[in-house]
């Protein structure tokens, strides 16, 4: 349940703090004075969307803070996993509003929102004019009616889903095969004759024409290459005069000074290191120069060669890379064309097994569903009757439909409120304090069969007096006594119900402020007297003492 909602620069309000309590919290005060300001904070510290617009003007940030009471929920592994520190019974959900950005924080640590959402799912249900139009709309009735009756087969309605997500795979992939075979015959021939062309080019490796063009720039420049490597190993090593004579001729004058001075002993060696590596160089010149011939026919063999691979990467993208890369794409789709002629079959196997498994397990919902919409149908009719609706017809209707995510069912509500009347959609009930009633129903319906523990209702009163309003009082009431209930309300009769009496005034001096108080027994009696006769005066006040009288 719901101990606490701390507000600070929220709308109109500076600071404020409700503590809220367990049976039913009451909310009054006059039209304007912004009631609707505590449950639209409530029901916005739980929304994905938030506007900048509900800071106070003047503010930097506004800030919402609920505490919520849990003792039927194991969410130790949840918040272990989000590295949310436990507190206990306790679970504090903020939402921090900036002109810039929204965070959301639960027992101090940042989450997303679809945890909060999740926690809102499990602790609060939130009846508002939006909630009541959603409720209307036939395409939600489903939900709600395999909301109601998911411990009958909820588990069956999460087995069809996962089949039919296999489904729906099952379908893209033959959609998928069908296009690949829907390639033209020419489209393929074109496509196994660009195959053959590059893999009879037999390309070696990417890099294969900078290898070949390095080739062909040694064969073009042979002569000059034979020449210059000549000349150098004669330098080196040649007749006398040579680097090598000269070089032993040092080292030999080195050797024997070295005998007279140690010191050049470690010079003698580096002249000795020298002479070998010289001796090395000349050797690789001279056979360098002796083996490099003017191969004609090499030089022939590596221009053809570039030819073609340059013909090949004018027509792939200009690299023997990109050219490899188109064959390996060729080679694929011509792969998946292949499969998936043999494919197909298979698929279209796969998915007829699967579509009968599907409509076998679509019709055994179907038979759960009427079989619970009778029973719900039967409870809402009874409780209308409770509500001051005694002629009241409630029916669940149920039709088919080709399947889909949810079965093969469509759903709708179905109400008469006057004997004189048929069934109509319940989207077309025209009276809105029917409708305060049918949503009442159906809310303390579910609230009977759900985990939830508060339940909201934002002037649930609307358009219904007298024994309607006494009728309805007495159902909130009721709900009081399993769930945490808190109500704003213009009706007298509903507020005397109280266990806790918040009373909202808004004020305007030199600035709007609107600010909650917790009313005592005198107080509660004037509040009552007020909503009753819109004066406090010695009748309305009597009758507000009457209202309290247990």
């Amino acid at each position: 349940m719901i101990k606490q909602l701390k507000l600070q620069n929220y709308i109109l309000i500076d600071e404020l703090s409700a503590n809220f309590d367990k049976g039913l919290n009451i909310i009054t005060g006059e039209t304007g004075a912004g009631k609707s300001i505590l449950l639209s904070a409530i029901d916005l510290v739980f929304s994905s969307r938030v506007s900048k617009d509900v800071i106070k003007n003047g503010c930097d940030k506004a800030i919402i803070e609920i505490t919520l009471e849990n003792s039927a929920h194991n969410l130790d592994t949840l918040f272990e996993e989000n590295g949310i520190d436990n507190l206990g019974s306790e679970i504090v959900i903020s939402k921090e509003i900036t002109q810039n950005a929204v965070r959301s924080r639960i027992n101090g640590s940042m989450v997303n929102q679809e945890l909060i959402k999740n926690l809102r799912t499990m602790f609060v249900d939130i009846h508002s004019q939006h909630q009541t139009y959603t409720l209307l709309q036939p395409q939600y009735h489903i939900a709600l009616l395999d909301s109601y009756a998911k411990d009958f087969y909820g588990t069956k309605l999460e087995e069809y889903k996962e089949l039919y997500s296999q489904y729906l795979n099952l379908e893209k992939q033959l959609e998928e095969a069908k296009n690949n075979v829907n390639t033209t015959e020419s489209q393929i021939d074109f496509l196994k004759f660009q195959i053959n062309e590059i893999e009879e080019a037999q390309i070696t490796s990417a890099d294969e024409d900078k290898t070949l063009e390095a080739e062909l720039e040694v064969l073009n420049n042979a002569e000059k290459l034979k020449e210059l490597t000549g000349s150098a190993y004669w330098s080196i090593n040649g007749d006398d005069g040579s680097i090598l004579d000269a070089i032993s001729k040092i080292k030999s004058d080195i050797a024997k000074a070295s005998n007279y001075d140690s010191k050049l002993e470690e010079i003698n060696e580096q002249f000795s290191e020298v002479n070998e590596n010289l001796r090395e160089i000349a050797s690789f010149l001279r056979n360098y120069s002796q083996n490099l011939e003017n191969d004609t026919q090499r030089l022939d063999e590596i221009q053809e060669r570039l030819f073609l691979l340059d013909k090949l990467k004018r027509k792939y993208d200009g690299t023997l890379e990109s050219v490899l890369k188109n064959y390996n794409e060729q080679c694929e789709q011509l792969s998946k064309i292949e499969y998936s002629t043999e494919n197909i079959t298979k698929l279209e196997k796969e998915i007829e097994e699967i579509e009968n498994k599907l409509l076998k397990s679509a019709l055994e919902i179907s038979e759960n569903r009427k079989n619970y919409a009778k029973v719900l149908s039967v409870l809402i009719q009874d409780k209308l009757a409770v509500l001051e609706l005694p002629k009241a017809r409630f029916e669940i209707n149920i039709e088919d439909k080709p399947f889909g995510t949810d079965g093969t069912d469509k759903v709708e509500f179905l109400i008469s409120t006057n004997v004189s009347e048929d069934l109509k959609p319940l989207a077309k009930v025209a009276s809105g304090g029917e409708i305060s009633r049918v949503m009442l129903a159906i809310k303390s319906i579910f609230a009977q069969n759900d985990e939830i523990d508060t339940v909201i209702f934002d002037e649930i009163d609307t358009g219904i007096s007298g024994h309607s309003a006494q009728s309805v009082a007495d159902e909130i009431s009721l709900l009081s006594k399993t769930h945490q209930v808190i109500v704003i309300t213009h009706q007298p009769i509903i507020a005397s119900k109280a266990d806790k009496h918040f009373y909202v005034r808004k004020s305007q001096e030199d600035e709007t402020k609107v600010e909650v108080f917790v009313l005592d027994e005198d107080n509660r009696i004037k509040a009552l007297a007020e909503l009753a006769g819109g004066d406090i005066n010695e009748q309305s006040l009597e009758f507000a003492k009457s209202l309290l009288v247990k």
